[in-house]
């Protein structure tokens, strides 16, 4: 089974949870890929460079001076950061963006009620060089950014990037996908982190938004968690991303 882990939140945000997490990876057995995010850092980043981030419903809004940062951030400082610890822990790594190798194939969202800028929505994922890495012991590390093949990089949402690829992997392999961030998984009380819900249903999915209980960022990661179950992934699990091994947290069931 190949296992398609996202790691974002504050565990990227900072170095120590990052390391802790990079040793908890390289202990899982198999096949693997990994798909990392970055958007505290890219906020931060930006910040320093005197842009202003701007987030609707848990998405970031790109125009040209963003997709620049995170291009920076994504695919240059996070994703080497990220190889080169993997690489000290004996895990054969290689860090990829869409561009590369083709990897992920988008469009530039087009602009209905919100213009998200230099957005990308995914069209295609090259399975083949995937599984042909993995075949050869080496794991793909993505950044999440795709591009268009006319020359433009686009922002895409990391959990988005995990989901399709779970999801046109499991056209020819069994599948699981793992969203580990900094929390035990969805829990009803954001103060409380012994909360976690342990299986969520499209229904109780529907009726958590409709009570506020799950709002912003949690959201989306839900969306796509329901789409890869509905497409063929396994399994879902929403979790610690320093217990990524120990298939803990939330479970996303049809």
């Amino acid at each position: 089974m190949i296992k398609v882990i996202k790691v974002g939140g504050g565990i990227i945000e900072k170095e120590e949870n990052l390391n802790l997490f990079l040793d908890s990876f390289s202990k899982i057995k198999g096949p693997k890929i990994l798909v990392h995010g970055g958007g505290r850092l890219a906020t931060k980043m930006a910040a320093q460079l005197g842009y202003k981030s701007k987030m609707i419903e848990g998405r970031r809004v790109t125009d040209e001076k963003m997709l620049d940062v995170v291009t920076m951030v994504y695919g240059g400082l996070t994703n080497k950061k990220i190889v080169a610890s993997l690489q000290a822990k004996g895990t054969n790594a290689l860090g990829l963006s869409g561009a590369d190798g083709n990897t992920v194939l988008a469009h530039k969202r087009p602009v209905k009620k919100i213009d998200y800028g230099w957005v990308g929505d995914i069209d295609t994922i090259n399975s083949e060089l995937l599984i042909s890495l993995i075949k050869n012991n080496t794991v793909p590390v993505i950044a999440p950014l795709s591009h268009d093949g006319k020359g433009n990089i686009l922002n895409t949402n990391a959990d988005t990037m995990a989901s399709e690829i779970a999801k046109e992997l499991a056209q020819k392999e069994e599948t699981q996908l793992i969203l580990g961030f900094e929390l035990n998984g969805v829990l009803k009380d954001i103060n409380d982190k012994s909360s976690a819900i342990k299986k969520i249903t499209p229904d109780l999915f529907k009726t958590l938004k409709s009570e506020g209980i799950i709002s912003e960022g949690m959201i989306p990661k839900l969306s796509n968690a329901f789409d890869a179950v509905n497409a063929g992934v396994s399994s879902v699990i929403i979790c610690d991303a320093l217990r990524i091994g120990e298939n803990e947290g939330t479970i996303i069931s049809k």
